[in-house]
């Protein structure tokens, strides 16, 4: 198979996925180790982005899926007059950051630092794909960890939950005298 061929079997399968695709299942898909698909993936970023195309391949924690640039949005809304998202309440935006920044973490600990009870946040949160039950505490009662998923990932933007802004030392001391 040559290069060309696998550029067009990636844009086909990204183009009918809708959801992110791993590279795990690319590699599965073509029959091929990830280091002779991963420069055939970058060469179609380039490309895509030389040519100023209208799509961009965005990857989240090795995971690829097929975007519209943020800079057509407009033109978009236009045609297709989406339906609006109602945005996060101040309570899940606060339940995502602590989530974000100290994950994996329980309920219990998510309470201790906003100082009052998050289950409707969490529940918010889980519902719009943006966190998920990573696991199970070791301890009394097994209680849940949360953590990000990859559509806060997309939704942010961000590759990695690495690529978060750093807190400054003062939020850090912050919210950790707050939780005594």
């Amino acid at each position: 198979m040559d290069k060309i061929e696998i550029k067009a079997i990636i844009e086909a399968i990204l183009f009918t996925a809708g959801d992110p695709v791993s590279l795990k299942d690319l590699c599965h898909v073509l029959d091929m180790e990830p280091k002779e698909i991963l420069p055939v993936i970058k060469e179609m970023k380039d490309l895509y982005n030389f040519e100023r195309s209208g799509l961009q391949i965005i990857e989240a924690e090795g995971h690829y899926q097929f975007s519209t640039r943020p800079e057509h949005y407009g033109y978009i809304q236009k045609l297709h007059s989406p339906q609006r998202k109602q945005g996060l309440s101040q309570a899940a935006l606060e339940t995502l950051a602590i989530i974000a920044y100290k994950q994996p973490i329980t309920r219990a600990e998510v309470d201790a630092i906003r100082g009052v009870q998050s289950d409707t946040a969490i529940s918010t949160l889980i519902e719009r794909k943006l966190i998920q039950e990573t696991d199970r505490l070791d301890s009394v009662g097994r209680p849940i960890l949360y953590g990000t998923t990859i559509d806060f990932l997309k939704y942010f933007g961000l590759s990695t939950v690495k690529d978060l802004p750093e807190i400054l030392e003062k939020q850090i001391t912050y919210l950790d005298e707050n939780t005594r």
